[in-house]
This record gives C-alpha cells, structure tokens and sequence, in this order.
C-alpha cells in the first residue's frame, strides 16, 4: 500500500482529493495536516510513501515544508498542489527537488498518474505548469554547453529524464534494464554534481535536450 500525507488547511479541499486519491486501491491517505508544520510532525512519528503539500498554507507553507523534509526524509516523495501556476512557485519548489506539480483542478487521473510517476521516479507537471517554466529553464540555453564527459548513453537517459520518464519507462525506450539505468542514472549524477532526477530534468531541459 502507497501512504500519502496529504498537507491542506481547506477541509473540504483535503476531503474531496482524499476521496480522489483513493479510488486506486492501492493508495490510501494515511495523514492530513492543516499546515506545514503538522505535515514534518506527522513525518516524526509515521512513515509515508509520498507527501503531497499545498504551496499556499497558514504557519508555515508548502514550499518551506518541503525544504525540511527532503532535508530531513528524502526518502519522502513530494507532490506540490496549488491553484496558483504562477512561476516562481514553480522554480521554487523544482530547486528543492520535488517530484511534481500539480494544479488543484486538475482530474482524478491526472493526480493518481502523477503520484505513481512520482514514486517511480518520473517528473510531473502539468502542462498549464509547463507552459509557464519553460521559457525560464530555456533562458540563455545557447550559453550552456552539455557536460562532454557523458556517454551518449548517458545523454540519451538525460534526455528521456528530461521527458519525465520513470526508470521502468527509460529501460523500455532504450532497450535496457531497470537495474543499469539505476546505475546510469547514479554516474550522471555524480558527473554534473547534481542531487536528484528534478536536477537533472531541469539540466536536460536547459540543454536542449528534450
């Protein structure tokens, strides 16, 4: 069973996408939270697959939430839901590394496919999200020249992160195993200095690559 921690301080917002969430049988929202800071003194006393965070709550945000816990439980997924597709909220919370973005009006399958991306290690964003960070990630693109020590394996798995494809998918795109995109994905890592697949997405990005 896939645990969420579901962090929203409107009641019948938290209510109506518990409901969404669990019609897949194999996800169930394990805690709620108000705010922010409930959702880390949730994470203190139970463990969870993923935390799906509001950007805009009281006492403390989704964004500054988001910043403790991949601190201090990276092993934690975050999910950020808003109403609010503003960039800045968007490049905000790609920085720390989260898995996703998601607007609070988008479809139950939309929000179920993107948990699962999510923990398979893909990259969601829906695309009204998309529409308004690229141009960001994409400036001064022609100033940036892709690392010359990656194989073009490794660019070809660079490129299918910066699609948004978790490692079962990339295995079945270029014909390898889960196993040694794992590893490849691990010396890509290593080579650019970057910490995670939101990293590198975003590289993949700002490189042209995608």
């Amino acid at each position: 069973m896939i645990k969420i921690l579901l962090a929203e301080d409107q009641v019948m917002v938290r209510q109506g996408l518990k409901a969404m969430i669990e019609t897949d049988e194999e996800i169930r929202v394990t805690g709620e939270a108000d705010n922010g800071k409930e959702a880390i003194k949730l994470c203190e006393k139970q463990l969870f697959d993923m935390a799906i965070l509001d950007i805009r709550m009281p006492v403390m945000d989704g964004i500054e939430a988001a910043r403790i816990l991949r601190t201090r439980f990276p092993h934690i997924k975050i999910l950020m839901l808003t109403t609010f597709d503003d960039s800045e909220y968007v490049m905000n919370a790609l920085k720390l590394g989260v898995s996703g973005y998601m607007l609070k009006n988008g479809d139950t399958a939309s929000l179920i496919r993107s948990i699962k991306s999510a923990l398979s290690g893909g990259l969601s964003l829906e695309d009204q999200v998309a529409s308004k960070v690229m141009p960001i990630l994409l400036q001064n693109q022609e100033e940036r020249q892709i690392d010359p020590t990656l194989t073009p394996r490794e660019r070809a798995i660079l490129k299918c992160i910066g699609e948004g494809l978790n490692n079962k998918e990339v295995a079945e795109r270029l014909g390898l195993s889960v196993g040694t995109v794992k590893n490849q994905t691990s010396h890509v890592l290593d080579k650019l200095e970057l910490r995670d697949r939101t990293q590198l997405a975003i590289y993949a990005i700002r490189h042209r690559l995608v």
